[in-house]
């Protein structure tokens, strides 16, 4: 089943998941098939990125945020990401990707996505930053503002250790992206 397919059933089983909490976790379960895999006989590495794409659509779609991104014109971008593998995913293995929204800061949100195995073990970790592109006003709308939109009252915590070397390290990349570089 290609990502298309995985994508379209995370649609079509929304509902019956429920609502996406903020602050909970989403989870996704899959297995690993010939489509995914490299020359190794594991998971490719960018199907890795597939699939966080997934995980971060089924909590954009369960907390209504992609409802009101197309009501408002808004446009969910991805910032930056980082990944690290740990364990390989084997052919026919099932996992699953365990996506959450950690914390936000301005208008960037840190999302992590963990690949984890049938046995609990973590096989990898993706961490992204994204933000809301308002089109009409050409700007990034502040986290803040969406999360009072979609009704909720939450503050965010402070970034990990972790976090902050990764949006650190993404501003960096950024400005040098932009010098050409």
């Amino acid at each position: 089943m290609y990502v298309w397919a995985r994508l379209l059933r995370a649609v079509l089983t929304a509902r019956s998941r429920g609502p996406y909490v903020m602050g909970e976790e989403g989870r996704l379960g899959f297995r690993c098939l010939p489509t995914d895999i490299d020359t190794n006989v594991h998971l490719n590495n960018a199907r890795y990125m597939m699939l966080a794409d997934v995980g971060r659509i089924d909590i954009f779609l369960r907390s209504g945020l992609l409802k009101l991104a197309r009501q408002n014109r808004w446009a969910p971008m991805m910032g930056g990401m980082q990944s690290v593998f740990v364990r390989e995913i084997r052919l026919w293995r099932r996992f699953e990707v365990v996506s959450s929204i950690d914390t936000w800061h301005g208008a960037q949100v840190i999302g992590r996505h963990r690949f984890v195995l049938d046995n609990g073990e973590t096989a990898a970790l993706v961490m992204t930053t994204a933000g809301i592109y308002d089109l009409p006003n050409r700007r990034f709308v502040p986290i803040h503002e969406i999360f009072a939109v979609l009704g909720y009252d939450v503050t965010p915590r402070s970034p990990t250790e972790a976090e902050r070397i990764f949006m650190d390290s993404h501003a960096s990349l950024r400005a040098v992206a932009r010098r050409g570089g």
